[in-house]
C-alpha cells in the first residue's frame, strides 16, 4: 500500500470537482473503506483509485442535505467562506471561524 497524507482537514469545506455539491469534512479514511458494491457501482471510466484518502462529508446541494463519501481526487477547497447548511453540523462542530468548522471536543474514557 502506498501511504498518502490527507489533503483536506476535518472541519474544512470542500466542493466536488464535477458535481454541484459542497460539504464539510467530518472524517477521513486513508484509503477506500466503503463496500465493494458501492465501489463497483461507480462507472469504470470515472472510478477513482482505492489507494487515496476518501472523505466523509456533511454535504449539501440545491436539492437538500445528505452524507457523501468522496475520493480526494474529486475534491477541491471551497473558498467562498460561506457555511454549509447541514442539520448534523451542530452535533459534530461547535463553531465556524475563518471558513472552517471547529470540531467539538470529545470526552474519552
Amino acid at each position: 500500500m502506498n501511504a498518502h497524507l490527507a489533503r483536506f482537514a476535518i472541519g474544512q469545506i470542500v466542493r466536488h470537482r464535477q458535481f454541484p455539491f459542497r460539504g464539510v469534512v467530518f472524517d477521513v479514511d486513508p484509503q477506500y473503506a466503503n463496500t465493494e458494491q458501492w465501489y463497483q457501482s461507480i462507472p469504470e471510466p470515472v472510478r477513482p483509485s482505492r489507494d487515496q484518502p476518501f472523505y466523509h462529508l456533511l454535504a449539501e446541494n440545491d436539492e437538500g442535505t445528505y452524507l457523501a463519501y468522496v475520493s480526494e481526487q474529486n475534491l477541491q477547497p471551497d473558498d467562498t467562506g460561506e457555511p454549509v447548511s447541514h442539520p448534523h453540523i451542530p452535533i459534530m462542530f461547535q463553531g465556524f471561524k475563518n471558513g472552517h468548522y471547529l470540531l467539538k471536543p470529545h470526552t474519552t474514557n
